[in-house]
């Protein structure tokens, strides 16, 4: 997090597609996707960026045939011959740790081996022969190596993810290094927040906004403009401009992290001063309050009293700054 607030920004990709690597090999390709894509968002790079080497793109494009999708943000990376690269991958591990018996490393037993293992082994712990026999013969093909690396503050997931067989494992759930989805979940969310306080990135429009605000929930359906001008016309009032342009993008929405559900068109009511109740009641309110200059909107917190906005928009941007640093 550190790296993403402060590093240059070649440490910042390189983070990124660290972390990246890191998620997709622990079965959390949403979760990989997401932080990509915010990345993409906010630095505005091409994707080849975040995975110079060979190694790393021949991970990515493993674990994704692995998985049998691949999102659409890899079109930016080199179209790779997964036979080929899998007997570069087999010659590269062979290169790294020659202390390995061919035999062991061979076309028909050298897939069921832990890709990573020859760049994790420690000489003065683990047997390099024996603990790659050990695979073999236990069919584990990743627990010699998440003993190793689980240890270590930033193993290389890259160098196990590149092996076809092994990224098969991976892309099943194998979640070598024990992340689990809460701890996933967390990761991406932390450094999708990250990237967007570093490089600024505000929502261009409602459905940015909105989207970002519920984080891959549907966004619900749009307020009908017959429904809009019914509401206005009972509650006696024009709403404000940013109000209407919420609710012609989406019509309400569900309860959040700060504050209840907000309300539909048609469940809008009128305070006794005027003021225009758009949640649920209970908790937080948020009130949009007539003004000389036109509208405000006014969050209303029974224990934190209330914070007023200049706007619908501006108390919407706020929530997703609180929302996204929660996540």
């Amino acid at each position: 997090m550190r790296d993403v607030l402060t590093a240059a920004l070649p440490q910042v990709n390189a983070t990124i597609g660290y972390a990246t690597l890191l998620l997709a090999s622990g079965g959390f390709p949403a979760e990989a996707d997401r932080v990509v894509r915010a990345w993409h968002d906010t630095t505005e790079q091409p994707v080849s960026a975040l995975f110079p080497d060979a190694i790393s793109q021949r991970a990515l494009a493993m674990l994704f045939d692995a998985a049998g999708s691949r999102p659409s943000w890899t079109d930016g990376l080199p179209p790779l011959d997964l036979d080929a690269e899998e007997r570069a991958h087999l010659a590269h591990l062979r290169r790294a740790e020659p202390s390995v018996p061919a035999g062991l490393l061979g076309e028909s037993t050298g897939a069921k081996i832990v890709s990573g293992l020859a760049d994790h082994l420690d000489s003065g712990r683990v047997d390099p022969v024996r603990a790659a026999a050990f695979e073999v013969e236990s069919g584990a093909p990743v627990g010699v190596w998440a003993e190793i690396a689980v240890n270590r503050a930033k193993p290389d997931v890259a160098t196990l993810a590149a092996g076809r067989r092994t990224a098969r494992v991976l892309a099943g759930g194998a979640d070598p290094l024990g992340l689990g989805s809460d701890r996933a979940g967390r990761c991406a969310g932390d450094l999708v927040a990250a990237l967007r306080h570093r490089f600024g990135s505000a929502p261009s429009g409602w459905g940015e906004l909105v989207d970002r605000v519920l984080d891959g929930a549907a966004r619900p359906e749009p307020v009908d403009p017959a429904t809009l001008a019914a509401a206005e016309e009972r509650l006696g009032v024009l709403l404000p401009d940013d109000y209407r342009a919420f609710l012609r993008t989406c019509d309400g929405l569900p309860a959040g992290a700060v504050f209840p559900r907000l309300l539909s068109a048609s469940e809008l009511v009128v305070a006794e001063n005027g003021a225009v109740v758009a949640s649920e009641r209970g908790g937080v309110l948020v009130i949009l309050t007539p003004v000389s200059s036109g509208w405000r909107a006014v969050e209303w917190d029974p224990e934190l009293g209330s914070t007023a906005y200049s706007g619908f928009r501006d108390l919407m941007e706020n929530h997703l700054r609180l929302v996204e640093s929660s996540r």
